[in-house]
């Protein structure tokens, strides 16, 4: 008997998290019309290919400066295939909110704040910067409901922000939206839990659709 179901029509696009993948998804993400990615692959890595559009960094601490000091990150296929790269946290935010290293860490170097150095090293390899604005951070936070006293000690993810761009600037009426390798854990400051109940809630509306 026929199915009276229509194939798909809409576009699609991978969010790729650095969590684990169990299924080797390469061909299908890179196959797929856009995706975005955040910082630099790392257990995803070899299991969600290689294509590029979006790339949102976390232009703050020390993986900043590690990667700034890394020429294989600014020339490695994720950083040269990305036609965009966007910094989650304005600097505003980050003088606002995020810890600042002390003085003996900054007299070795240590920054809080790498915005400046970061699109400078991105602008060498060919790439502009969009930097979010301060507004964005705390409509996040507040849609997670962190409360203002609790924002120097609880910060909403770089892939939160990833995905809410996303849902801003994509119709999902129009694109398939698809994350993979989000495993809603990793630095103890974020907001897993409900980061998770976030996506989840996305995903029961029909808006999001997760492969775990």
């Amino acid at each position: 008997m026929p199915s009276n179901s229509q194939p798909d029509q809409r576009k699609t696009i991978f969010i790729v998290g650095n969590g684990p993948i169990k299924d080797n998804l390469s061909e299908v993400v890179d196959q797929s019309d856009l995706v975005l990615r955040f910082n630099e692959p790392k257990s995803s890595k070899g299991m969600s290919g290689a294509k590029t559009d979006i790339l949102f960094v976390c232009n703050s601490g020390k993986p900043m400066q590690r990667r700034l000091s890394d020429p294989g990150y600014l020339n490695s296929p994720i950083v040269q295939g990305a036609s965009q790269v966007i910094f989650a946290y304005h600097p505003r935010i980050i003088a606002a909110y995020f810890r600042q290293p002390h003085l003996l860490s900054r007299l070795k170097g240590r920054r809080g704040d790498w915005t400046l150095q970061a699109i400078d090293a991105f602008g060498a390899v060919g790439k502009s910067v969009l930097i979010l604005p301060p507004r964005f951070y705390t409509d996040g936070c507040a849609v997670l409901g962190i409360p203002e006293e609790a924002r120097r000690e609880v910060f909403p993810s770089t892939g939160y922000f990833g995905l809410t761009y996303i849902l801003q600037h994509f119709d999902p009426a129009e694109w398939k939206i698809v994350l993979c390798g989000f495993s809603w854990e990793g630095w103890r400051r974020h907001s897993w839990g409900d980061e998770r109940k976030w996506v989840m809630d996305k995903v029961d509306q029909k808006i999001l659709n997760v492969i775990v």
